[in-house]
């Protein structure tokens, strides 16, 4: 895994990762929402606590707002259940 990437594997860990992002970036709610387009910061605050909720448009949509991308690889094998 290179440097600066996070493994995602569970939805509560997808809230957790936008909500430290944004903030690192100085963001809050409201200016992550209007960067991401159509999205308020009520449904934005929704998403961060309920990430398993997200469409995949929004999803994206958020993460280009955090100049963020999502890759798509094969999982490492691991001797520990998955988190779900």
């Amino acid at each position: 895994m290179a440097a600066g990437e996070q493994v995602i594997r569970a939805p509560a860990q997808m809230g957790v990762l936008l909500k430290g992002v944004r903030r690192q970036q100085g963001l809050s709610q409201q200016e992550l929402a209007f960067k991401a387009g159509g999205t308020s910061q009520a449904r934005l605050s929704q998403l961060e606590l309920q990430p398993g909720r997200f469409t995949v448009e929004r999803l994206l949509l958020i993460l280009a707002a955090l100049d963020l991308e999502l890759v798509v690889r094969p999982r490492e094998t691991s001797t520990t259940p998955a988190e779900w």
